[in-house]
């Protein structure tokens, strides 16, 4: 067993026997389809702590030569897979954590001191064949080959390490990036390629210098959707097994959706949820908000107002196509806003082409790192919103009214006061707090049409239902007639109890007139 060739099996040998294993083993099956092919370059980018290097164990520990991985492997999904036994310990793996020797390099580049720790290994279990010759890695591999015929599987564990943690040093980029194209690009020797971060493969000039990789990230896993995260029959099962409140840990850490599983969850923060029994920020709690505050504070024109319609829970269309794959070129507010998709910060849509927060958990991370000053808008709007669903459940008609215009008018210095969109936003800000109790849908399909906003509480929660419609230049008469008569309560399958109808209007003309509130009661 090696450090970095044929590593062996002890990463996976832990992760099995943890407390909470999911058994994710059927990515083998989709690897073992593209080894020795021309589709055998994978980039697999995902946010931090969602379980890359837990699959790099595991390939590492099944493809591995000199392992006897099999009994490892007992009782999993693989198991089951007819390529499993063909691919099982038969080749040489090269296991190679980019962050490892981006820290240790010391006076040496990075690729230096790879080259040189690698080689190492290779003469201790070839030097009959390198024969103690000065070579360069890859001239090294290709002896290897035509001597022995064996191909090799590189596993490469935070490719992007140099791109995030050496964001102004191009020259730095390039050599590494050609370095990667040279060790890997068209060599005899590569069976498989699987290389995973953060980022996809970084672009410059008009090519990217690893052009060979078919790309996996957030905005498309493709067939390896279903071990980008949990999965929502994976968390059900934790839910039950660990007598956890599964619509709870929906609201947590659910949110990531894609193209065929729409509800992809936060693995890190489910482990943590279940392991301690608490629904808490645990994902986030391994980085500070100024990781995320740096760039929502960056000035490009129109980034504010779509992060603010983002926190009011509305969705914003986006750009990704221009994006450069690293954290320094940037050059619109689309580029920021796929790269907050790429940490983990936003969830996206690939069907509607939309970003979004996800969940309670990155909700909270955003409010963090508004509260330490250039939000002070957003924040007021915040922190009034607990009295304001009080004053709702409580039908005192004049405070909500006079909340909801305060809000408005807050959120009207970033937003546009007469746009129904903003106004639909604002409305979302100004009930921030009720997220921990409700879930909230903005333009829900319900009736004869589309409910403006509604929230409905969850299935443990006792509090009646809201169906808020928003009305400018029209009375609140004719926004609770329109729910009634539309019918926006037939959405609500499912539910029955109270629900609170709330009309708002104001006047488009003449900001300094106060918004008017009727709110009626009905049961389901």
């Amino acid at each position: 067993m090696g450090i970095y060739l044929n590593p062996g099996n002890t990463g996976f040998w832990e992760a099995i026997r943890s407390k909470i294993y999911v058994d994710k083993t059927e990515l083998i099956a989709c690897a073992n389809e593209l080894v020795n092919t021309k589709d055998k370059y994978i980039c697999v980018s995902r946010p931090r702590r969602f379980g890359k290097s837990m699959a790099i164990e595991m390939l590492a520990a099944y493809y591995s030569r000199g392992c006897d991985s099999a009994d490892l492997f007992k009782g999993l999904k693989i198991e089951n897979s007819e390529s499993f036994r063909e691919h099982l310990n038969r080749y040489e793996v090269i296991l190679l954590n980019m962050q490892q020797f981006l820290i240790e390099a010391k006076t040496e580049t990075v690729t230096e001191y790879l080259e040189r720790e690698v080689l190492w290994e290779l003469a201790r279990a070839y030097g009959e064949i390198l024969d103690g010759q000065k070579t360069g890695l890859s001239a090294g591999l290709r002896r290897i080959f035509a001597q022995t015929g064996r191909r090799f599987i590189f596993l490469i564990d935070e490719w992007d390490c140099v791109m995030r943690e050496r964001q102004e040093s191009e020259l730095l980029q390039r050599q590494y990036l050609d370095f990667l194209r040279n060790i890997l690009k068209d060599q005899p020797y590569v069976a498989l390629v699987y290389m995973t971060g953060i980022l996809p493969v970084k672009k410059y000039g008009q090519h990217s210098a690893l052009n060979m990789f078919s790309e996996y990230s957030m905005k498309d896993q493709g067939i390896f959707e279903e071990y980008t995260g949990f999965t929502e029959e994976e968390v059900e099962a934790l839910c039950r097994r660990f007598s956890m409140d599964f619509d709870k840990t929906k609201l947590w850490y659910d949110g990531y959706m894609l193209t065929g599983f729409r509800h992809v969850y936060n693995p890190r923060s489910v482990v943590e949820a279940m392991r301690r029994r608490r629904f808490s920020n645990y994902w986030t709690a391994t980085e500070t908000y100024e990781a995320l505050k740096v760039y929502m504070d960056m000035d490009f024109d129109g980034l504010r107002s779509d992060i603010v319609h983002l926190l009011g829970n509305g969705r914003v269309r986006v750009n990704t196509r221009s994006f450069q794959n690293d954290m320094h070129s940037f050059r619109t507010k689309d580029d920021i806003l796929t790269l907050l998709i790429h940490l983990g910060y936003l969830g996206y849509d690939s069907e509607t082409e939309e970003t979004f927060i996800p969940n309670k958990e990155i909700i909270g991370e955003f409010e963090n790192a508004m509260s330490v000053g250039g939000w002070s808008e957003v924040i007021r709007i915040l922190k009034a919103s607990e009295q304001l669903l009080a004053d709702t459940l409580s039908c005192r008609e004049a405070e909500v009214a006079e909340g909801l215009d305060r809000a408005h008018t807050e959120a009207a210095s970033i937003l546009t006061y007469n746009d129904e969109n903003a106004l639909s936003c604002a409305i979302g800000l100004a009930y921030y707090s009720a997220r921990k109790d409700y879930r909230l849908v903005r333009e829900m399909p319900a009736g004869k049409g589309y409910a403006d906003v509604v929230f409905l509480p969850l299935p443990s929660v006792d509090r009646p239902a809201l169906v808020v419609e928003l009305k400018y230049d029209k009375t609140v008469d004719t926004a609770i007639r329109q729910i009634k008569d539309r019918r926006y309560t037939q959405a609500f399958e499912g539910y029955s109890g109270e629900v609170l109808l709330v009309g708002i209007s104001y006047d488009s003309k003449n900001k300094n007139k106060p918004h008017s509130c009727v709110i009626e009661k009905m049961e389901l």
